[in-house]
């Protein structure tokens, strides 16, 4: 099955080559790499120059991640949806353990993988010595660790737009709640990059939009037990 890869991007020029460059360099190669960008400044589109024949570039207004995450997948071809953040890489095996996986277990419905985190080298010392990053990885329940087929994705449902962080817990809990099949490799599948101190600090306003999310999904566990004991 051919596999679509989609980019969402906001002012990471910087970074977004390395992305790019990290899916092109897979064991296995992918199909299809769509780039969204959601209304960056930078010189993005000047970025994706060379990749004219690799890439797709779509531009919106900005909307955030989720709304150019979700508008990835209706433009994408394949039959199977993957997603990277332009600022984190994917190690080279991650597509082929993946399809490994799916191919050796036909009833699974999403394969994640082990995730670790780096600290960027164009991060200044004095800065790195105050970020926190742990050495081993860690099972990856994130976008960018994500392979599934399309049909599932729409099962689940669009990706909420109203986080401005958050989306992944919702639209995960979605998916548990449907009872899908999901595998967690072993394998360290994707790169999470620390750039800056600022990246790891929790806002109010962060805290606010997970604490709205973890109320919504309790709020649909609890719809569910009442629709189940009626």
């Amino acid at each position: 099955m051919k596999v679509s890869v989609i980019i969402p991007t906001y002012n990471r020029a910087d970074y977004l080559v390395d992305a790019i460059d990290s899916v092109l360099n897979q064991t296995v190669p992918v199909d299809e790499i769509i780039v969204i960008d959601d209304g960056s400044t930078d010189h993005t589109a000047a970025s994706l120059r060379g990749y004219s024949r690799s890439v797709r570039l779509l531009r919106q207004d900005r909307a955030g991640a989720g709304a150019a995450r979700n508008r990835g997948v209706h433009e994408a071809r394949g039959e199977l949806i993957a997603f990277l953040d332009s600022d984190d890489l994917w190690t080279p095996v991650k597509m082929e353990l993946q399809l490994a996986a799916m191919a050796a277990h036909p009833g699974v419905d999403i394969v994640f993988g082990h995730a670790e985190q780096f600290i960027s080298s164009d991060v200044p010392a004095a800065d790195a010595a105050r970020l926190h990053c742990p050495n081993e990885p860690v099972p990856g329940y994130v976008f960018g660790s994500m392979l599934l087929p399309r049909p599932v994705f729409q099962r689940v449902g669009p990706i909420a737009t109203a986080w401005r962080v958050g989306e992944f817990i919702d639209w995960y809990d979605r998916a548990r709640a449907l009872g899908l099949h999901i595998h967690m490799l072993e394998a360290t599948l994707l790169r999470r990059r620390v750039h800056g101190p600022d990246q790891m600090a929790a806002t109010r306003e962060v805290y606010g939009d997970y604490a709205r999310v973890l109320k919504a999904a309790l709020d649909r566990r609890r719809q569910a037990g009442r629709t189940g004991s009626a």
